[in-house]
């Protein structure tokens, strides 16, 4: 049986995937250019955000609290280093690359699933 934070993370991570096409999908009307910056945006977050949560989810165990926090730490590290280097590359392979696009692409996948996610699954019931 899985943990409920490793369920969590996997919601999210679909959240994001799902997020990246329809980001995409929905950018191509407004240029090539945009949908390749959106495209990107999105896809450094989705990797950069996978990474981190097989990093700290594998072989997880509810037991070893402290070795979960050092690998939080040591994933979250990592993953901002792959972000800037993920960007890094983009900006340098990609010619004219549109910042206010791929920053808000990056921004949405990285804050709306995990707000979605945060969500299911926890229904209210109203008091009567």
């Amino acid at each position: 049986m899985q943990q409920p934070d490793v369920l969590q993370a996997k919601r999210v991570l679909v959240g994001q995937l799902a997020l990246t096409f329809l980001l995409a999908t929905a950018s191509l009307p407004f240029g090539t250019l945009v949908a390749l910056s959106v495209l990107i945006g999105a896809v450094v977050c989705l990797l950069a955000s996978s990474f981190f949560a097989f990093w700290v989810f594998r072989r997880y165990q509810v037991q070893e609290p402290g070795m979960l926090l050092v690998r939080f730490y040591g994933a979250e590290v990592i993953k901002l280093s792959l972000i800037f280097v993920l960007f890094a590359v983009a900006f340098t392979m990609v010619e004219g690359l549109n910042l206010p696009a791929l920053l808000t692409s990056y921004f949405a996948v990285q804050v709306l699933p995990a707000i979605v996610a945060s969500s299911w699954g926890t229904r209210k019931t109203s008091e009567r």
